[in-house]
């Protein structure tokens, strides 16, 4: 019953922000002051289409039920209505375009994040094929010279044995 669990959690935060900003934005002075809000009302949003969009753990009744998919379109037709309210307070409090810069720069950095957590994936592949590479030349170079030493053992033996006839 986890997923239920983190939707509750993601609605409860989405409301808890919506209240957050409505009473903060009258006073704040910079979008900083609400930014905490804003980063808990894009968490409860995420929280809930992660719910919407995974369904594992839960029934078929559940999931298709009338009661579910009623709530899910209502809940979903509320958080969108109260983003746009949001972003319009936002914008008639510190400037037109304010709310379309911060979505912006929230998808630029989640879009960087995804980049970098890419590269870095690539990286340590690489860095474990440079690593697989490295073994086996070692084991290589371990044979090669096993066998040059067996040879130069079995010459020298043969060699001595040769003289001692």
């Amino acid at each position: 019953m986890e997923p239920i669990s983190t939707a509750l959690a993601g609605i409860a935060l989405f409301k808890s922000a919506v209240d957050g900003i409505k009473g903060a934005i009258g006073t704040a002075n910079d979008v900083g002051e609400i930014a905490g809000f804003i980063d808990s009302l894009f968490e409860g949003e995420k929280q809930v289409q992660k719910k919407r969009n995974k369904k594992s753990g839960v029934g078929v009744g559940d999931q298709f039920g009338i009661k579910s998919v009623a709530q899910e379109i209502i809940d979903a037709k509320i958080a969108k209505e109260q983003m746009q309210e949001i972003a319009s307070m936002v914008d008639m409090r510190f400037g037109h375009g304010t709310w379309a810069g911060i979505v912006a720069e929230r998808a630029r950095r989640i879009q960087e994040a995804k980049e970098a957590a890419a590269a870095a994936k690539r990286e340590q592949r690489r860095k474990q094929k440079e690593l697989e590479e490295n073994i086996k030349m070692g084991l290589m170079i371990v044979g090669v010279l096993t066998a040059t030493i067996g040879l130069f053992i079995f010459l020298m033996v043969s060699v001595a044995k040769a003289i001692e006839l």
